[in-house]
């Protein structure tokens, strides 16, 4: 009898709770816009913070709330599908959205950079900077570490041989790795942009291939030989302007230190590429050459029509015939 009274009492009690929680809650209850809840019913729910709000809700509410005003095409992970779901819910136009994907702007292997020495401590890129910039000699290359590994939540980056390389198809763009990159060599460029300069390194040409065999040495090859004046050099850096760029591989093929990274071609491709453009400078050089020595045989014949000139001047003038 002792045991079964406590047991009623907690039974009774808790039934009186639930009914006291159910009474509240539906006299409580928040009623949830329906706009908002289609349109979160959209968003992928990554929370991963690339549309630049605190998560999917957050972008949602803003949506819902923003009267127009709030882009429908800023879910990276979403990406072009769900932007035109958002937009015919919102009654706009989602106009183009291109996907864009991280890049890494390092080429520094272990193999092409050079080690200042060998790090044992905190398996971190933040940690290793604070001791001498990093175990590479480059102060501006891939420390390696992974910190853009463990802040990325789609499994899309992954060091290899020392650099971070980034996996294009599973790139939602979020923005999560160049938030953690302590280097700041991390970008977020349009998926169509495959031919890039790998390379973050603004020292001289010499400093910088001293630091790393891959690095732009800023000779601006490439740029001479862009037909559509897309490169620039910045900072003794070589700068691709995606506007201009038609991506004909011409700069990758002629880059001396192998710093501009093109994944639009094959191996083939490239090869083709690079033989052609060899084949157009040896015209070009033969040109160059044959003005070059028929400007020289002009000059030397002009020399020696002057020549003649005045040795005519200086001949004495022959005597009158006599009477």
């Amino acid at each position: 009898m002792s045991i079964v009274i406590p047991v009623a009492l907690v039974v009774i009690v808790g039934l009186l709770a639930s009914v006291m929680l159910s009474y509240a809650s539906k006299v409580f209850a928040v009623q949830e816009d329906q706009l908002f809840l289609d349109l979160r019913a959209e968003l992928p729910g990554a929370n991963c913070g690339g549309c630049g709000y605190a998560g999917c809700d957050d972008y949602a509410h803003a949506m819902a709330e923003g009267g127009g005003e709030t882009p429908c095409t800023k879910c990276s992970v979403g990406g072009p599908a769900v932007a035109a779901k958002l937009a015919s819910l919102l009654g706009q136009d989602a106009g183009s959205m291109e996907k864009k994907v991280a890049f890494v702007m390092c080429n520094g292997t272990t193999e092409n950079a050079a080690k200042l020495y060998e790090y044992e401590d905190i398996n971190s890129c933040k940690a290793a900077k604070q001791l001498f910039g990093g175990s590479k000699q480059c102060p501006y290359g891939c420390i390696g570490l992974g910190d853009c590994v463990q802040a990325c939540e789609f499994d899309a980056i992954r060091i290899i041989d020392g650099v971070a390389v980034v996996g294009r198809d599973y790139c939602t763009s979020c923005g999560a790795c160049a938030k953690a990159c302590p280097q700041k060599l991390i970008k977020i460029i349009p998926e169509s942009a495959k031919v890039q300069v790998r390379c973050h390194n603004e020292q001289k040409g010499a400093d910088a291939r001293k630091a790393c065999t891959a690095a732009c040495i800023g000779c601006a090859q490439c740029s001479r030989v862009c037909p559509k004046g897309a490169i620039t050099i910045e900072n003794n850096l070589s700068v691709i302007d995606p506007e201009k760029c038609i991506k004909c591989g011409l700069c990758a093929a002629k880059c001396p230190t192998g710093a501009i990274q093109d994944v639009l071609h094959t191996a083939e491709q490239k090869e083709k590429i690079k033989k052609g453009l060899q084949m157009k400078e040896a015209k070009e050089a033969e040109k160059r050459k044959e003005a070059a020595l028929k400007a020289k045989a002009e000059k030397e014949a002009a020399a020696k029509a002057a020549a003649e000139a005045k040795a005519a001047e200086a001949k004495p003038a022959d005597e009158a015939p006599k009477a």
